[in-house]
């Protein structure tokens, strides 16, 4: 499993809000290109979030699907990206001193090709590729805070 940690200057709901916004995820998933349509009911359990990965002209269509919902401190999510496989993403977002968080992204091949192929180097593309997704949410959260602040 990869697991990447990284402290964001905003507060769990902030963070989370990010999380909630299914129409956000090309913007800060690494690998997700276009999000084609977000249930209405998003993030709730069971909930899907369908959308295209990968470069033109091989990218893949395939959703996401909601398994835990705990705002605003977990969010674990079934990947497709059939016929590759599937993988089970779990975002936890923990409370640290003034104002910020501490987001853990743990990702694992739940099913697939992807799974039986399993590697140290899976694990490590996994860890660099959510490393930057990481970066890119703190960018998303961040912004939104200070464009709190200017707002009031």
């Amino acid at each position: 499993m990869a697991i990447v940690e990284r402290v964001i200057d905003a507060p769990p709901q902030q963070v989370f809000d990010v999380l909630a916004d299914g129409w956000t995820y090309s913007d800060w998933v690494v690998g997700t290109v276009h999000v084609r349509d977000v249930d209405a009911q998003w993030p709730r359990v069971g909930t899907q979030l369908h959308h295209r990965a990968g470069p033109w002209p091989f990218s893949l269509e395939d959703a996401s699907t909601v398994l835990v919902c705990e705002p605003p401190h977990r969010l674990m999510l079934r990947a497709g990206l059939w016929p590759a496989g599937e993988a089970v993403v779990v975002f936890t977002l923990t409370p640290e001193g003034d104002g910020a968080t501490r987001v853990r992204i743990g990702e694992d091949f739940a099913a697939g090709p992807l799974r039986w192929f399993r590697t140290k180097l899976n694990d490590l593309v996994l860890y660099q590729r959510n490393k930057e997704t990481l970066r890119r949410l703190s960018d998303i959260a961040v912004r939104q805070k200070a464009d709190e602040r200017a707002d009031r």
